[in-house]
């Protein structure tokens, strides 16, 4: 996995913007810790910083081909091609020779060979950019999921991108302002695709293609989720979705460097890791390592809350030891979560304010930070629950029927408001309610219709869509800039476009069929789990319920509200935030005040360390 930055300007000659190319480049060292790469020729610069994943000592970046000592493409490339082998196979009948190992060469050695075709033939997660030298035009591309993120801000000559906004910021012609509807973005928990929050930066849509030429920017879709009708019966779906997953993890267990899977005691997780042990026996490769996070004493001082039901702890512990598994636990210290220093690397890492679900932020970072001590690649259950039907909001009758994201719904506690400590002026000229229905409304119209499906499963169709195209997205970017600012790279099974496609066709009926959430998973992988996780209820991932943390969010707004410089102070509630903090300490909802003091002390931060300017 790396991180990918670059730069066209088709009136300039950027061999002579070394030090802009460096200065961009450099930004993405987080992502690439392991080398470092630039190249440019006349309009283009194109830069890159490696983490070696596959084939060490070669797949070096931005990387050529030529053709008798002429340069025929440039590519700098981010991601896994999973297939790349068979890719490689193919490209070799058909003439082509190769000088390395890497899944990088067989993109590029692809792209001369189908030209944008290739991208039908991928399987994997990637964001990368093709510079055709004969064609003198750029090919941005991102995988169909957008489990890598990839960036760009369109010029009057040209384009600059990355794969986070905070390449794109470091070119000196690039402005730090965010409008409304960045604003907007932000305050809701809503993703609108292509929506780069700062004016001007937009962000390649998932399974979208943008080219960069002489005469302008175009942007095609190749791919999107499409309604099919479903013509295999109940054991069938049960059996294909098995040999899937079984080839999903057999091609994402492939590594040149140590492999870990992210261990939850969840089905989704559990599966993975189950599935991942047997592929790695059957090779030869040893026991699958495995790692799982819980906070100090909270096993012990676990309370049930309306969202989580167990702690994770006695679940992984069973998972463990039914796979022989080589775990380890990381532990989390509560009070260290709320720390300013951890929050800004954090913040550092996301270019946008942490603010929805507090303290995962931080403890996922430790955590990837741990595992990262250990291995390079890891796996993860996540975007099971979006695949498979797996939040509660699926069988949530309000939530069904409501004209809004369900996870903004009664069937989450509400838990993602982040906007109750904001003056209700602002939120007012910001049209916020309109804002939410015009983005739901537009979710709902892109969803697939299949001729002749009845009411129920129209609705869950659409339900699917709107989970697969606008909450994984926020989950993927969580995942992704937490673990690549620790240098891991984080593989997610359950976003192979083959099992995405199948069970997104898959009547709702087969999805609940025993009457309970992500049938079709359970049904598919119980003989490799322990009873305990076949029958276990979702719980997402853990939260600290240590007042230590809630303590540290006071004492830090209450700092926040002393400095009269702070920049968020004039968009808040202020006596409404006072009125918060005088509240003794644990009266506070645990999430739904929570999100507002985190919203609030984010939105400080970001536009404090990125000197942003709001135009409202």
């Amino acid at each position: 996995m790396c991180g990918i930055a670059g730069w066209v300007d088709f009136t300039r000659d950027l061999r002579q913007e070394q030090q802009t190319l460096e200065a961009i480049t450099r930004t993405m060292a987080c992502r690439g810790p392991d080398a470092e790469g630039m190249w440019a020729d006349g309009p283009v610069a194109l830069g890159h910083r490696r983490l070696s994943i596959i084939d060490l000592d070669g797949g070096r970046q931005p990387m050529t081909a030529e053709d008798n000592g002429r340069t025929l493409a440039c590519l700098t490339y981010s991601g896994e091609v999973y297939n790349f082998q068979e890719l490689r196979s193919e490209l070799v009948s058909r003439g082509h020779s190769f000088r390395t190992r890497s899944d990088t060469e067989v993109v590029l050695r692809g792209y001369l060979e189908w030209g944008e075709g290739l991208v039908d033939r991928l399987n994997g997660m990637y964001a990368f950019a093709v510079w055709d030298v004969r064609a003198q035009s750029l090919l941005l591309i991102r995988d169909r999921m957008g489990v890598k993120p990839l960036y760009y801000f369109p010029t009057a000559d040209g384009v600059i991108f990355g794969s986070e906004p905070k390449a794109i910021l470091a070119h000196p012609s690039v402005p730090r302002r965010v409008g409304a509807d960045g604003l907007r973005e932000i305050l809701e928990m809503v993703k609108t695709p292509e929506q780069g929050i700062f004016a001007g930066l937009h962000e390649v849509r998932p399974g979208q293609l943008v080219r960069v030429g002489r005469e302008g920017l175009t942007k095609r879709t190749y791919w999107a989720l499409e309604a099919r009708e479903h013509t295999d019966d109940l054991p069938t779906t049960i059996e294909t979705v098995r040999g899937l997953l079984d080839d999903i993890v057999e091609r994402q267990t492939v590594a040149d460097v140590p492999l870990c899977s992210l261990l939850s005691g969840g089905l989704d997780s559990s599966a993975i890791t189950a599935l991942a042990a047997r592929k790695l026996s059957a090779r030869g490769e040893g026991r699958v390592r495995s790692f799982s996070v819980d906070f100090a004493d909270h096993g012990a001082a676990f309370t049930v809350d309306p969202v989580r039901g167990s702690s994770d702890a006695p679940f992984v512990r069973d998972l463990a030891q039914h796979v022989d598994a080589d775990h380890s636990e990381i532990i989390m210290n509560s009070a260290e979560l709320a720390d300013p220093g951890l929050r800004a690397k954090v913040l550092q890492a996301l270019d946008l304010p942490p603010a929805y679900w507090g303290d995962m932020w931080p403890s996922l970072y430790r955590l990837f930070q741990s595992v990262r001590e250990r291995s390079t690649v890891a796996l993860s259950g996540e975007s099971a629950d979006e695949v498979f039907g797996g939040y509660r909001w699926f069988f949530d009758q309000e939530a069904l029927e409501a004209e809004t994201f369900p996870w903004l719904t009664s069937a989450t506690g509400k838990y993602f408001d982040g906007k109750s400590l904001f003056d209700p002026g602002l939120l007012g000229k910001l049209g916020m309610p309109e804002f939410l229905r015009d983005s739901y409304a537009q979710a709902v119209s892109e969803a697939p219709v299949l001729a002749g499906e009845d009411a129920v499963n129209r609705r869950m169709r659409q339900m699917s869509y709107v989970n697969l195209t606008r909450f994984v997205q926020t989950l993927l970017d969580r995942k992704d800039r937490m673990s690549m600012a620790v240098g891991l790279e984080v593989r997610v099974p359950f976003c192979d476009h083959r099992l995405v496609e199948y069970v997104f066709n898959t009547p709702w009926e087969m999805k609940s069929f025993d009457g309970r959430e992500k049938s079709l998973l359970r049904a598919a992988t119980k003989d490799l789990l322990p009873e305990s996780i076949v029958q276990r209820v979702k719980s997402p991932y853990p939260t600290t319920q240590d007042p230590a943390y809630e303590r540290g969010l006071r004492q830090a707004m209450s700092e926040v509200l002393a400095d009269a410089s702070s920049p968020v102070l004039p968009l808040l509630d202020r006596a409404g935030t006072e009125e918060l903090l005088a509240r003794p300490l644990g009266a506070m909802s645990a999430q739904y005040d929570r999100s507002g003091l985190e919203m609030a002390l984010g939105l400080n931060s970001w536009l404090s360390a990125y000197d942003v300017t709001l135009d409202l």
